[in-house]
């Protein structure tokens, strides 16, 4: 068993090293949306699905020796793939689906390699049974499942903090290479073996039976690996959204979801239906409470609300799951169930719900299927008390439970919609307009919402329509920025010309400080921002000065713009570009800092709005500082009467005529580096929950 568990082991280990991987590779080039991680889960779970279709058909129609040798020359084909790092041409071009960019650049980095790799598991499964072992081989699956959950723990903790992308694509391809060794040792053990009699363990709470499953068990096996596969990534969609993109908050989740598969197959002693059904009905209880908070619920209590909520809810599919396991002979048709179960939770989330659904409801859709499902098991269920609607009474109390759930759940979806004026969901995130204070003809507004943050919101009245509102009032450090700039406050009438670049379009607030002689240049990745900013704002419209918007990451297009020498040069550029409440991390790593200089003049004024309820950016952004730029932090104070909110805003420049102003003085905090230390993020490193506040602003 040491030889088949190593195997299994190492093969799981690096089937899911290659997610976060991959995932933080490619992240950068598209958006750094939580859509990148969840278009990844699907492709490799499509891509396990296709993996254990092979060991499916290679186990049911080829010998067991045709099968090592089939299986040991795929692997030796796949050697000639690696490494598997994505090339750059797969980089987000505006007009391009990113859904099938992302599906493509996967399949082509890694697709074969993967596939071969998860076919691993159900196949040396299969050959360990035929060599007439006592053990159950369903043990094994909870093996591979620790390696898997190995692999997602150690990459935030141990690889990502000490090994760059590259590094780590390397060690990959070592492992794969183990893999294929290992590979051909059991299969030369198998088959020196003749398969004896006897009857493997029964590690079940009910006989397994040695006749054919029947078509219920088989949807069932689906529909409960669908449903916890749908809560894993709707549950990191929901982290993600307020949060950041980040490999840990790819990461919890999905180890979570892992190791409901290592309790459960490792022994049935881990799943009590009855006291996990009571836990699913008070976890989902708790968690319409914190839907209801919505951010102004604290960061650790989502975080630990929408973990404990998962876990269960894994435990519940996957134990019921695991109670329906056939015989061995039956355990690579059971496998492919759970994965195509698996891929159709992927499809869910990230397909067929994006274009049914105009918000982030697939988690309140998977809460209610799976508290549906485990009443449809129960109900099925010959060995249970409730089989078939005995004990009305419980029967009635479930039904009520059910329907509360669903209620609550809808209500929550209602309150989101309320006052929308417009609502758009798409590859980037939802997006809705939503018309407040109409009663109010002196704060009748539009504002902008991305998930459940506010980006921007103009007044409707004549005379306010032209203010910069929101962060981006003439005390904020954009304000501070244009007003003060030389260029601008010290220049003659006629003179007075700025160029001002956006990360970020949001309603356009910005192009309120336009004037005649000004060109402002937005970028914007969303190109549902563009149209309804377009449709519902008027501030570009109004701009005195000469606006323009480029659609596409502004990363990528800034980097091309550099490379080619054809970008313009800003007197001040803004970062500006949140998703939700989310970090876009890789728009503050020091290879994006170089583009940004790259468009800078050697006057300009780099202004970043880190205003964030969780987390500290200042230590970041003095991380970038180079020797003779000085950094400033400007902080605001809400201001009803003009329609502005608290914010923080760093502004970085080499410009001293700009740092000496004394109305520049007045408001500005000179940042030093004593405390709290610099950090410096890359590409290849960054640490979000060092920047963690211990108490929100």
């Amino acid at each position: 068993m040491l030889l088949y568990g190593s195997t299994l082991f190492i093969s799981s280990l690096l089937l899911f090293l290659v997610q976060p991987l991959l995932g933080k590779f490619i992240l950068p080039w598209f958006g750094g949306t939580p859509a990148v991680w969840t278009t990844c889960m699907l492709c490799f779970q499509v891509l396990l699905l296709a993996g254990y279709g092979y060991a499916h058909m290679s186990a049911s129609r080829l010998s067991i020796r045709r099968q090592a040798q089939v299986h040991i020359a795929l692997l030796g084909l796949t050697l000639l793939l690696l490494p598997i790092t994505p090339s750059e041409a797969w980089k987000f071009e505006p007009g391009r689906n990113p859904v099938l960019q992302i599906l493509g650049l996967l399949l082509v980095s890694a697709g074969t390699p993967y596939l071969v790799l998860a076919s691993t598991s159900p196949l040396l499964q299969r050959w360990f049974a035929e060599t007439g072992s006592q053990r159950s081989p369903y043990r094994l699956y909870a093996l591979s499942n620790a390696g898997s959950l190995l692999a997602v723990l150690g990459y935030p903790i141990l690889i990502e903090p000490a090994l760059g992308l590259n590094r780590q694509a390397t060690l990959w391809s070592v492992g794969y290479a183990a893999v294929a060794v290992l590979s051909v040792l059991s299969a030369a053990h198998v088959l020196r073996l003749r398969k004896s009699p006897g009857n493997p363990s029964k590690d079940g709470q009910r006989p397994e039976s040695m006749s054919p499953p029947g078509a219920a068990a088989r949807i069932l096996w689906v529909a409960l690996s669908a449903c916890g596969s749908l809560m894993l990534l709707a549950t990191t969609n929901q982290m993600c959204l307020d949060v950041a993109v980040v490999p840990l908050l790819w990461i919890l989740p999905l180890s979570l979801y892992l190791l409901s598969y290592v309790f459960c197959f490792q022994s049935p002693r881990w799943y009590s239906r009855r006291w996990y059904s009571i836990l699913l009905a008070a976890s989902s209880a708790w968690i319409c409470y914190v839907l209801h908070q919505g951010v102004f619920a604290d960061l650790r209590l989502q975080i630990a609300s929408y973990s404990i909520v998962l876990f269960v809810s894994c435990m519940v599919c996957h134990g019921e799951m695991v109670r329906l396991k056939p015989a061995p002979s039956y355990l690579t048709a059971f496998y492919l169930s759970i994965a195509a179960g698996g891929a159709l939770g992927g499809a869910t989330a990230a397909l067929i719900v994006p274009s049914l659904f105009q918000g982030y409801w697939e988690y309140h859709l998977g809460l209610v299927l799976t508290a549906l499902l485990i009443m449809i098991v129960v109900f099925l269920d010959p060995d249970s008390m409730l089989y078939r609607g005995r004990r009305l009474w419980a029967w009635m109390g479930m039904y009520l439970g059910f329907v509360s759930l669903a209620a609550a759940l809808y209500l929550n979806v209602e309150e989101a919609r309320r006052d929308n004026v417009a609502q758009v969901r798409n590859f980037f995130g939802v997006l809705r307009v939503r018309a407040e204070e109409i009663g109010n003809p002196d704060k009748a507004r539009r504002t902008l919402m991305h998930g459940r943050i506010e980006h921007g919101f103009q007044f409707l009245s004549p005379e306010k329509r032209y203010w910069p509102t929101s962060y981006f009032g003439p005390q904020s450090g954009i304000g501070v920025a244009i007003r003060f700039h030389p260029a601008r406050a010290a220049a003659p009438p006629g003179s007075r010309s700025l160029d001002v670049g956006v990360v970020g379009l949001g309603t356009g607030t910005i192009a309120a400080y336009g004037e005649r002689a000004d060109r402002i240049r937005f970028y914007e990745i969303n190109p549902a921002v563009i149209e309804l900013s377009d449709r519902y704002f008027t501030y570009r419209k109004d701009s005195a000065a000469l606006v323009e918007v480029i659609p596409g990451d502004a990363r990528l297009e800034m980097e091309r713009e550099c490379r080619n020498g054809s970008g313009p040069k800003f007197d001040v550029l803004a970062v500006d570009a949140f998703a939700g409440d989310a970090i876009p991390m890789h728009l503050l790593t020091r290879e994006c800092f170089r583009a940004y200089r790259c468009h800078l003049k050697d006057d300009g004024i780099l202004a970043l709005h880190i205003s964030n309820r969780y987390f500290d950016l200042n230590p970041v952004i003095r991380g970038q500082v180079e020797d003779g730029e000085s950094i400033v932090g400007i902080y605001s104070a809400s201001n009803e009467m003009q329609g502005t909110d608290a914010c923080d805003w760093v502004l970085l420049t080499r410009n001293r005529r700009f740092l000496e102003n004394p109305d520049v003085k007045e408001v500005s905090v000179p940042l030093s580096n004593d405390d709290p230390k610099p950090v410096v993020w890359t590409d290849d490193y960054s640490n979000l929950f060092r920047l963690f506040r211990q108490r929100r602003p």
